[in-house]
């Protein structure tokens, strides 16, 4: 149980430091960011997967099915790295943070929308005040809070393909990277040869930088999948949140942002729903787990 802890904290803690990382990658353009990201996530997770030989089980999973799902999984992974570092460079950290404090809410919306699972009524309650919030900022912004949005479903339809797949999680982000690993590649190899390429030509730093971000990329998810099968995922739901906490303070006390009253009044009708939506499953769940007791220790006819 305290290494599972110890798992889960260490991934959302690098999450909410990513913010940090790509800033120091500002001067480089986000696409080539993220293709760099893509690329040698690839190669460092294609060497983890060759260290442990699992390059058979790989194969005998791969049908046309599985083929899609990841190829779909990885462009949605693609979409949401490419708008969050475009949007952290660009200034919009507190943005980012709202998308993932909305994504929980949108995931369970997609499970509603494409997998027919029930809702019960209270659950409803949080999920019509995110779209309040959401038509709160939009009205009080004058646009609609498009970055949040794009990473709130491109990430929640990513873990809905991730939930039809078949894969652990080394061996899945290993195909999925897999199948944009050839675009990412030539359009690196393109912008080398049109001469605006940074890996290599932006100073030392930021070449390492760029190299590393497939380790970056892939030791939390790494510790994630670690700490998931040791710890109860209410647990897990509660540790969600510290890397989006961890964006938006960076983001405001660090980066300095503006947090507006009218943005204030946002975030804290989603707080309020994420604090409703946690507290409402966490009592299901014990109710549950009384009923199941108690019939447990009802004396037999």
């Amino acid at each position: 149980m305290k290494r599972g802890i110890f798992s889960a904290l260490t991934a959302y803690f690098i999450w909410g430091l990513y913010p940090v990382y790509w800033k120091l990658l500002t001067d480089v353009p986000a696409l080539q960011i993220m293709t760099h990201r893509v690329v040698w996530s690839f190669l460092f997770l294609a060497a983890a997967v060759t260290a442990l030989r699992g390059w058979d089980g790989l194969r005998k999973v791969a049908s046309r099915r599985v083929l899609l799902i990841y190829l779909l999984a990885g462009t949605l992974l693609s979409i949401n790295w490419l708008t969050y570092i475009w949007a952290v460079n660009a200034g919009f950290i507190v943005e980012t943070s709202l998308g993932y404090f909305i994504n929980p809410l949108v995931s369970v919306l997609l499970g509603v929308v494409f997998l027919r699972e029930r809702l019960r009524p209270l659950q409803w309650v949080p999920i019509g005040m995110a779209a309040a919030s959401v038509l709160y900022m939009t009205l009080s912004y004058g646009r609609l809070p498009w970055i949040a949005l794009v990473l709130a479903f491109s990430f929640g339809l990513y873990g809905l393909f991730k939930k039809l797949a078949p894969l652990g999680a080394l061996h899945g982000l290993t195909l999925e990277t897999g199948m944009v690993f050839l675009p990412a590649l030539g359009y690196l190899l393109a912008v080398e040869a049109g001469g605006t390429a940074s890996f290599g030509h932006a100073g030392p730093l930021q070449s390492a930088l760029l190299a590393l971000t497939g380790i970056v990329t892939a030791v939390p998810l790494l510790f994630f999948a670690a700490g998931v099968r040791r710890i109860p995922l209410t647990l897990l739901g509660f540790l969600q949140y510290i890397a989006p906490t961890l964006q938006f303070l960076f983001g405001v006390l660090v980066y300095h942002e503006p947090f507006t009253p009218q943005r204030m009044v946002g975030f804290g009708i989603i707080w309020l729903a994420l604090i409703l939506y946690s507290a409402e499953g966490l009592i299901e769940r014990r109710r549950a787990q009384q009923e199941l007791r108690a019939g447990h220790a009802a004396p037999a006819d």
